[in-house]
């Protein structure tokens, strides 16, 4: 008598194949084949380029409910880590310097006070959002997919848990909406984009940070650029085609920056970090320490960051009226 053996059914992939994020065309063609050079989880993921529209995005793409995992408990933007030895009062300080930029960045195009709405989508830790109520005294709402409400200073934010563009904040609410690399993450940008244009008041001023595919940072380091952070990062923004998505969008660009409030040296930094440890993950309990002696000796070329085109770009929009 013959046994039949059973096959196991094959594990569900956590890989979707997508369509272009601008022009839902679905030919595409190589651009490049990143790994998780943050956190060291195994993988190889691509990105390719647009044939009809040119944009860089993630395809295929870790579907939205296990992308989760590959943002653990450490992931910087949620700045759990306290305690950082003798280099705290460092990391606290290169931390409040970060919100203190993006509180210059927007002051210049937005007067706040006490009667502001702000909104930041992928809010983190929620520190921008306390600053602007400290300084301006502005009613401040946030938005991230992942539960951080047990974090200080989150019972002063009105916290919403999920993906941006299932919330229904409501038309003409916001004068500020501020997005700090957040766009580059996000699995329905332009649906995204449309959310935040309605959301903003006639006045009002929506702020977007996010990498810059053609910059110096990106051509040094190719493959191990920060800014692919792959997989949690979907696409890839030139400059071109980020003022395309906000036109596309209905928004209307007031001003373009090459820089942003990020400081473009993690870019170097990570870059130098990712081709040494190549894909092994970047340990910032044992990084943070080279991390400021970089940062020291590079201080002149830093002085120059806005110029050189490093790694960051801004856009500052409006609703077109």
């Amino acid at each position: 008598m013959t046994t039949a053996i059973l096959a196991a059914p094959p594990e569900p992939s956590i890989f979707e194949s997508i369509s272009c994020y601008y022009c839902g065309e679905t030919s595409h063609r190589p651009f490049v084949t990143a790994q998780d050079d943050l956190t060291g989880k195994p993988g190889d993921f691509s990105f390719v380029t647009c044939d009809t529209c040119g944009l860089v995005y993630q395809n295929p793409r870790v579907d939205v409910t296990h992308i989760v995992d590959y943002y653990d408990e450490e992931y910087i933007a949620h700045r759990k880590k306290q305690d950082w030895g003798m280099l705290t009062w460092f990391y606290n300080y290169a931390m409040e310097k970060h919100d203190r930029q993006k509180d210059k960045l927007v002051s210049q195009y937005i007067p706040l006070d006490a009667d502001s709405n702000i909104l930041d989508v992928g809010c983190g830790a929620g520190t921008f959002l306390l600053r602007m109520r400290q300084q301006y005294g502005s009613r401040i709402t946030g938005v991230d997919f992942k539960d951080l409400s047990r974090l200080p200073g989150f019972d002063q934010i009105d916290f919403h848990c999920g993906l941006f563009y299932e919330q229904e904040f409501g038309e003409q609410r916001f004068d500020l909406v501020t997005m700090w690399h957040f766009l580059e993450h996000d699995y329905d940008p332009m649906h995204t984009l449309a959310i935040a244009r309605d959301s903003l008041t006639t006045d009002g001023r929506l702020v977007i940070e996010v990498p810059r595919l053609d910059s110096r940072s990106f051509r040094m380091f190719g493959n191990r650029w920060a800014g692919l952070q792959a997989p949690q990062h979907t696409v890839l923004y030139d400059r071109e085609n980020l003022l395309r998505f906000m036109e596309k969008s209905g928004l209307e660009v007031v001003d373009y920056l090459p820089y942003g409030a990020f400081p473009a040296y993690f870019y170097l930094f990570a870059g130098v970090a990712f081709k040494i440890r190549k894909g092994k993950g970047l340990d910032f309990s044992r990084a943070v320490y080279p991390y400021f002696l970089g940062q020291l000796l590079l201080s002149p070329v830093l002085l120059f960051e806005r110029q050189l085109n490093l790694a960051m770009q801004t856009v500052v929009c409006r609703r077109k009226p």
